[in-house]
């Protein structure tokens, strides 16, 4: 008998589809449910990737009934969906759409969504599966937690699944997250928790691991004898929008530093997985931040700075010190940049440098692997004047894709070498568009793939890292810099004391 090939599990021809199941969103209210979780199911649909049972659960204070809820969905998804409208998908999705109105400390209201859950298994055949996501401040976790330990929503029982999404930040320090994955661990078990950080949902990250390890082309020189510096950029030309109360307590190294740069950090460093399973890459990663160092001068080699105002796009933007609610005095960073080391065989020697701003001057996350110049070149200087270090760029957004930037002789009788650059566009060489990160993130929680979601020792070992610069950092101002420029003098005062420079995006 021939084996049916689209039955084996290692087979992606035919894609994936969960199994029956429920998603209970707390803070289905929130911006982050309204702009992503709520259009990503949408997409989801539309792409034929939900079970033909499943069923979204809305948890908010909102006195609303299923009705109200279907309506701010509808409004959600018709604004910020990736897929087009079709009315047929969301008749289908509209009819598994359900709300429950309660607090977080109200047991009445939880006991009424215990009470919703059970019900959908006999009118929407869910099987009793439901991903919890907590769309809620940390500082609302251990209520919402006890309160499903307390109804048995948590509990994982013969023939069903329960599983929780956990959205960072991942506590405030390295103690805070210990405790907090504690009591998360606590209720679920440690397989459950989905430690969600979206930006290793996103195609250009994962098509880093592609790059490195489905092509003889790069690992060869992807190491310390040919890599001169990693510089890893996440600027955004926005400020801080009404996030003052959480960004006056947080600031841009426990809010992007800790978790998006290190993760990229990690998997632009780490060595090839035996297989390509959540299990292998996490350990992979592990490694990789269990051997970064921090530079022994932080005063010269860690840097923050706070926006002041200036002009950004032809339109002048207010400093961070005069935004809504936040403090006349305000010694928040609004940039941090740092140069790491990573004390493996590989990487040995070569500096990373990670830089994270707002108010600067466009909006792009890229990954930029600088090479060492030729040991010799049998050109003179006039020849080569205008040749750089050859570089490598993963443009992780807005425009995604792969640069490669080498030289070339310009066209003429004399011979001049110039920086080119060939450039590759996922936009250009692929019909389909690429997915949300929620949109894929969402799946992989619903399928139980956890290959792109932290686990406990990589939060904690990501602490162990930022826990000394905010120590360094505490009671001091940070540096200033005008909105609109490249971040505080400092910082490029920094790579120029090792005679590099930042490499302008």
């Amino acid at each position: 008998m021939i084996p049916n090939p689209l039955r084996d599990p290692r087979d992606r021809r035919l894609p994936r589809v969960p199994e029956p199941c429920a998603l209970v969103v707390f803070g289905i209210t929130g911006d982050l449910a309204r702009k992503k979780l709520l259009p990503a199911v949408y997409d989801l649909a539309n792409r034929g990737l939900l079970p033909t049972n499943f069923a979204l659960l809305g948890f908010a204070r909102r006195d609303w009934g299923d009705t109200e809820f279907a309506e701010l969905a509808r409004d959600a998804i018709r604004q910020h969906a990736r897929t087009p409208w079709r009315e047929e998908v969301w008749e289908r999705l509209a009819g598994s759409v359900h709300f429950v109105q309660g607090s977080f400390d109200d047991d009445t209201a939880f006991d009424e969504l215990a009470g919703a859950l059970g019900e959908l298994e006999g009118s929407h055949g869910i099987g009793g599966n439901a991903a919890f996501y907590l769309s809620i401040p940390p500082s609302m976790f251990p209520v919402v937690l006890k309160q499903m330990q307390r109804t048995g929503m948590a509990e994982n029982t013969p023939g069903r699944w329960r599983r929780v999404v956990v959205e960072k930040p991942f506590g405030t320090d390295l103690a805070s997250s210990r405790e907090l994955n504690a009591l998360v661990d606590s209720v679920f078990s440690a397989d459950d928790v989905f430690r969600i950080d979206h930006y290793l949902g996103k195609e250009t990250v994962q098509n880093l691991l592609a790059l490195r390890f489905a092509n003889s082309l790069f690992e060869p020189i992807w190491n310390g004898h040919h890599v001169d510096s990693v510089q890893i950029t996440m600027a955004e030309d926005v400020g801080i929008g009404g996030r003052a109360s959480f960004y006056e307590k947080t600031g841009a190294a426990r809010d992007v530093l800790q978790n998006h740069l290190l993760q990229l950090l990690a998997l632009t460093a780490m060595e090839e997985p035996v297989e390509f399973s959540a299990e292998e890459i996490r350990t992979e990663k592990l490694k990789v931040l269990r051997a970064v160092s921090l530079p022994e001068d932080l005063a010269t080699s860690a840097i923050r700075g706070q926006y002041e105002q200036g002009w950004l796009a032809g339109q002048r933007a207010k400093g961070y010190r005069q935004e809504d609610g936040v403090a006349d005095d305000s010694t928040t960073e609004t940039y941090a940049a740092v140069r790491l080391g990573v004390e493996t065989r590989r990487w040995a020697g070569v500096p990373f440098y990670l830089r994270a701003g707002k108010r600067l001057p466009r909006r792009v996350t890229e990954i930029a692997l600088v090479f060492k110049r030729a040991p010799h070149l049998p050109f003179a200087d006039t020849d080569t004047e205008e040749l750089g270090n050859n570089q490598l760029v993963v443009r992780v957004q807005p425009d995604e894709g792969v640069t490669l930037k080498f030289g070339s002789k310009v066209p003429g009788s004399v011979m001049e070498v110039r920086d080119v650059s060939m450039d590759f566009l996922y936009g250009e060489q692929f019909t389909e568009t690429s997915p949300e990160a929620y949109e894929r993130l969402l799946l992989d929680v619903l399928l139980g793939d956890a290959t792109l979601f932290p686990r406990n020792a990589e939060v904690e070992a990501s602490w162990a890292v930022i826990d000394p610069l905010e120590e360094f950092w505490a009671g001091s101002d940070p540096e200033p810099y005008r909105a609109g420029e490249w971040g505080p003098r400092a910082a490029d005062a920094m790579l120029a004391a090792e005679g590099r420079r930042w490499r302008r995006p």
